[in-house]
């Protein structure tokens, strides 16, 4: 039945598969014959040619390479791909058929055959193919043709390519193909190596088979990646140093060491070359060594002439002289780095030290190379350098010469300019060329013709040369020189020259006062001292103002009062409040020796005010201790309120203990006791614990239960209101005490009597304890309390002792003629 389907539809695809399927378990010749016939009438079908074609190889699997059944079965793909050369498939099958063969060349034909007749977008499928085969087939020289062809199509797996050469050991080709990859700027790589990675690849072949490298010019290939990567340029040269090495090239070896250790611009870098070439020299050496040690009888020698043992001593010094040499090599890197760092050329200097001639060079290639708009550090001190070395040598000539070349640079700033000059007059100090020094400072110190339209000795707009006569420090070591070799009208001339240039400084000034001084010049000093305060402002003018005013006092003592005030109060009008302090106390303390004992605590009083609030309190005391010693304690009453007033917190807890103990050693324990009341208010229990016990000690000695009582409550009330002002927030508690002191601040003004405000604080806090308090202060005293004083009830047998008033109540009115004035009575207390 189906044989007579197929006859009379003999085009018929279907008709013959069922025909294939009823007759799948016949012979294998009777189903080649079906499908023979099937072909033919349908040469054009895939199916058929696909599903004929693998049968017959799956038929093949088991059979030996010489069965006929393997050259049927290729002449039934050969006839199949007349009409089938299209199809990738039947050319893959086809090509692993014959891979099982092992039929290279015709497997290598084929391959050919399918790329040509296959479009080139399935051809991929092909050359993977291809690529296992030629990897598989162990013939390097067919491999290598195949992947050349293959990276025309897909460049970018030459990776591919060099690993397989490495793997072949084909290192020339391997080096050219990566040679390429770090020339292109276009390749990616596919294993994500960058273009350094690559060049360690290909550095790493080159110079572990230096023999098989022929194509390729190792040198220029190695130092155009010194060029391109000079991030790693020590690796590079130590890679090159390597290929000379591993090819036996020796001294070549050595010339790219030394040529790297002289190139190389970091340190970096010269660390790694510097390692590797010790290494190589110690490697060297020990190979020697062993060779003398092999050949210790024999006579052999180089072509040199040398014997083993000579070669040995010379590879010795030649790693002393590289060990040597390192830190001569290495400031040499540093100045690659920055020719103009002046540091490290007095560096390499002192590395010459031992060598003149080569110092000399070192000096004149520095003092050529430093750009002083550009240097690193004072390049002034090269200049300096240079000419103390011919003068440590004793070329006092050529000396003179390196600072008049210095004299004409052009500097940064007037200071190392004037640093030359100074040096250079310094010079001539020390051999006793006094006439020179002078004639050295004269030529600095003289001004231009026409001075530039400037301020500022920094102006960088004009020349440096031009701006030296603005300069401090010259100028004070040409007044030395003077002061020292020169005459007085000479030195004055300097000092007067610097006064009028406004070049002085506040110790300049003192010292050109003092020169007048010694030569009985008063008059002129005190107007060299007013000169130097036209210059200067507080905190500057301090000084001068405290030596003027010493100065004058001195000399004048009492004679002119009016003009000494007159100099005060233009100090005082001016002072800081850094400075007030000292300021003050001296113009108090003349006023007592010269003036009026009244005036002087007019000036305590103004400087009260005046100092810095720091100072304050210790002012204060100064203020209470002077008008005490002059007037009586129970003047300084007024002082302490005044203080009590001005006086910030932090401070006011000593003044009152201090004004509480005045008032218990003159018997007023009720004035006392206010003031420890009203001190109270702002003393924690918990941090101002000796302001309480001293409270309690005077009321154990001068009070009684009820006293004792009340300030006990007195401080648990202070303990409740500091408990309060902890847990309140911050800003609450500052304006509630901020209040508070507005109202005590208003009661107090209308009230004269300090004394008066103390005993009517005391009152209100008495009315405020209320009927409660003082039911609870009842009740405590029911029970024991371990701090309560026992008293007798007698109270009419205390003896009540009287106390004589102490004299510093009276101050100095106490010296017994009252007849006298206040000031004859300071004389004779005096």
């Amino acid at each position: 039945t189906y044989e007579e389907d197929v006859l009379r539809n003999p085009y018929s695809l279907k008709h013959w598969w069922w025909y294939l399927e009823f007759k799948s378990k016949a012979p294998k010749k009777f189903r080649y014959m079906i499908y023979e016939r099937a072909v033919k009438n349908l040469p054009g079908s895939y199916k058929l040619w696909h599903k004929y074609l693998s049968e017959r190889c799956f038929d093949c699997r088991n059979l030996s390479l010489e069965d006929t059944d393997f050259d049927q079965t290729n002449a039934a793909f050969e006839r199949a791909l007349v009409t089938m050369h299209k199809m990738p498939r039947i050319w893959l099958d086809y090509l692993n058929f014959l891979i099982l063969q092992k039929q290279i060349t015709k497997i290598r034909r084929t391959f050919d055959r399918a790329l040509r007749a296959l479009p080139i977008t399935q051809h991929n499928r092909i050359w993977t193919l291809y690529i296992k085969f030629v990897q598989k087939a162990r013939i390097p020289e067919l491999a290598v043709r195949v992947y050349r062809r293959f990276l025309k199509i897909e460049p970018d797996r030459v990776e591919e390519f060099v690993d397989y050469l490495k793997k072949i050991k084909s290192w020339d080709e391997a080096a050219n193909q990566l040679a390429k990859l770090v020339n292109s700027d276009t390749f990616v790589s596919q294993y994500g190596k960058s273009k350094y990675d690559l060049w360690k690849d290909l550095l790493k072949i080159i110079t572990k088979n230096p023999g098989a490298i022929k194509s390729l010019d190792v040198d220029a290939v190695i130092r155009s990646g010194i060029r391109r990567f000079p991030h790693q340029v020590g690796h590079l040269w130590c890679a090159l140093a390597e290929f000379y090495v591993t090819d036996g090239r020796f001294a070549k070896a050595k010339d790219v060491y030394e040529q790297a250790l002289n190139t190389v611009s970091t340190v970096r870098d010269f660390s790694v070359v510097f390692d590797a070439y010790s290494q190589y020299e110690e490697s060297m050496l020990a190979a020697k060594m062993e060779l003398a040690e092999a050949e210790e009888e024999e006579d052999d020698s180089n072509a040199a002439g040398l014997t083993i043992a000579d070669e040995v001593d010379w590879r010795m010094m030649r790693l002393e002289n590289l060990t040597e040499r390192r830190p001569l090599l290495l400031n040499s890197v540093l100045l690659r780095q920055n020719p103009h760092n002046v540091d490290q050329w007095h560096k390499r200097v002192e590395l010459f030290k031992k060598n003149p001639i080569k110092a000399i060079t070192t000096f004149s290639k520095a003092v050529a190379t430093v750009d002083p708009a550009q240097a690193t550090g004072r390049p002034h001190t090269l200049w300096v350098k240079f000419a103390q070395f011919y003068e440590e040598h004793g070329d006092l000539k050529n000396a003179r010469v390196i600072y008049d070349k210095a004299t004409r640079v052009a500097y940064r700033g007037v200071d190392d300019l004037a640093s030359v000059w100074c040096s250079w007059a310094e010079m001539e100090l020390k051999h006793r060329e006094m006439d020179k020094a002078r004639a050295v400072m004269r030529r600095a110190c003289v001004a231009p013709d026409r001075a530039p339209s400037y301020k500022d000795k920094d102006d960088d707009s004009v020349k440096v040369q031009r701006r030296l006569f603005k300069s401090t420090k010259l100028w004070a070591l040409y007044a030395d020189i003077e002061e020292s070799l020169g005459t007085l009208d000479s030195t004055r001339a300097v000092y007067e020259s610097m006064i009028d240039l406004k070049v002085v400084t506040p110790q300049i000034v003192l010292n050109y006062a003092a020169l007048l001084e010694e030569n009985k010049f008063f008059e002129q000093a005190f107007r060299a001292y007013e000169k130097g305060l036209e210059l200067f402002h507080f905190p500057h003018a301090f000084p001068i103002w405290i030596a003027y005013l010493k100065r004058f006092i001195n000399r004048y003592k009492g004679k002119k009062k009016e003009r000494a005030r007159d100099l005060f109060e233009q100090a005082v009008g001016k002072i800081t409040k850094a400075n007030a302090r000292r300021m003050y106390l001296l113009y108090a303390k003349y006023e007592e020796d010269y003036g009026l004992a009244r005036r002087a605590m007019d000036v305590l009083a103004r400087a009260c005010k005046a100092v810095d609030p720091k100072e304050r309190a210790a002012m204060y005391s100064i203020y209470i201790s002077r008008v005490a010693d002059l007037f009586g304690v129970t003047k300084s009453r007024e002082i302490y309120h005044e203080a009590i007033r001005e006086l910030p917190q932090k401070d006011l807890k000593p003044m009152c203990l201090r004004y509480a103990a005045l008032e218990r050693q003159l018997g007023e324990i009720d004035r006392a006791r206010s003031i420890y009341q009203y001190t109270a208010q702002y003393c924690s229990p918990e941090r101002d614990g000796d302001f309480w016990d001293s409270w309690k000690e005077f009321e154990v000695a001068h009070g009684n239960e009820d006293t004792y009582t009340e300030m006990l409550r007195v401080k648990r009330s202070v303990v409740g209101q500091f408990a309060t002002v902890q847990l309140l927030p911050t800003d609450v508690v500052g304006k509630k005490e901020l209040s508070k002191a507005e109202k005590r601040a208003k009661e107090r003004a209308k009230k004269a009597d300090e004394m008066q405000i103390l005993e009517q604080e005391a009152k209100e806090t008495a009315e405020e304890a209320g009927p409660a308090d003082k039911a609870k202060a009842a009740a405590a005293g029911n029970h024991a309390n371990p701090e309560e004083i026992e008293f007798d009830d007698d109270d009419d047998d205390i003896d009540v002792e009287e106390v004589a008033v102490p004299e510093a109540v009276f101050g100095a009115a106490s010296s017994g003629d009252a007849s006298l004035g206040a000031k004859e009575r300071f004389k004779r207390k005096g």
